[in-house]
């Protein structure tokens, strides 16, 4: 029986346990190492299938630019496999953009599992995978379904195991364009390496995962660009004793050890989770507490 229609589809985000800027590539684009972690603050997304070939795009929460990366997404799937089928997508956005999660490119993959499955294309995990890069550096890891230490541009995954995790994870109210981050001067000197030679060793993996090991060599250049980036790693800093950006966005973590004592206050307004909230911070500020996951929710939609 075919479908007609998905709902509750998740678009999980992700964190940057570290990014290590390593070369340049001849068209600019920056060689990166690092290693990506799925987290439980998601997007939601439903379909409904469409037979006149028409896709379209509802907004149930913010409103999006007009031609996002899930439209975009949707409109490469079609077109590739040649479907005369369409959709009406509707995105329920939780994940902040400008945050360096990930948000637009989790939408936009879990777009392609979604439609392959909703119009019955029965396409491989590799054969979407050739399409993730043309949507999104980041496209490929959430088609991925794994945890991964990535490199490249972020093309190449190697598959991890990563002991569940505890984060707290803020964001202030400015966006950081990537373009002006990828730019900036501050940029130009960081060459660091993770200095993975052997991998997914044991040791190696072990080390990388440490909370202390390797830094986000884009921090820098954000804190310049946007002094409120800073304010949010030392508030979550004070209070963890660890942060660090993620990606080239403006969110900050801090990992939370499962022994810490969290403190909830139902009077407070701060970092939520199921509702609950565990202390007030400055107004325009937006975070959760997270837990990492060990694949995607969607992984089983592909082989």
């Amino acid at each position: 029986m075919s479908l007609r229609a998905l709902y509750d589809v998740p678009a999980p985000a992700k964190l940057n346990l570290f990014l290590h800027v390593v070369g340049r590539r001849a068209d600019g684009y920056h060689l990166l190492q690092s290693v990506f972690v799925l987290i439980d603050w998601c997007d939601t997304l439903h379909f409904e299938l469409r037979h006149d070939g028409h896709l379209h795009r509802h907004d149930l929460g913010p409103a999006l630019p007009e031609v996002d990366l899930a439209l975009r997404a949707a409109r490469l799937l079609q077109q590739r496999s040649g479907t005369t089928l369409g959709a009406d997508i509707s995105v329920l956005k939780r994940v902040p953009w400008g945050a360096g999660l990930g948000g637009g490119s989790s939408d936009a993959a879990s777009v392609l599992l979604a439609l392959n499955r909703l119009w019955g294309l029965g396409w491989s995990r590799a054969q979407l995978l050739e399409l993730a890069p043309l949507l999104g550096a980041d496209v490929p890891f959430f088609v991925g379904g794994r945890n991964a230490f990535v490199e490249g541009i972020g093309e190449r995954l190697t598959p991890l195991q990563v002991p569940e995790q505890r984060f707290a994870v803020v964001k202030p109210p400015v966006a950081l364009p990537t373009k002006d981050i990828f730019s900036s001067p501050l940029l130009a000197g960081a060459k660091t390496s993770a200095t993975v030679t052997v991998f997914p060793a044991d040791d190696a993996l072990q080390t990388i995962l440490q909370p202390g090991f390797g830094r986000n060599d884009l921090q820098a250049a954000a804190e310049d660009h946007a002094p409120e980036v800073a304010q949010v790693a030392t508030w979550l800093r004070n209070r963890y004793g660890n942060s660090r950006m993620t990606g080239s966005g403006s969110a900050v973590f801090a990992r939370i050890e499962k022994s810490d004592t969290i403190v909830v206050s139902p009077e407070a307004t701060g970092l939520e989770n199921d509702g609950s909230a565990l202390i007030s911070f400055p107004a325009g500020w937006v975070g959760k507490l997270c837990r990492s996951l060990e694949q995607h929710p969607l992984d089983s939609w592909a082989d």
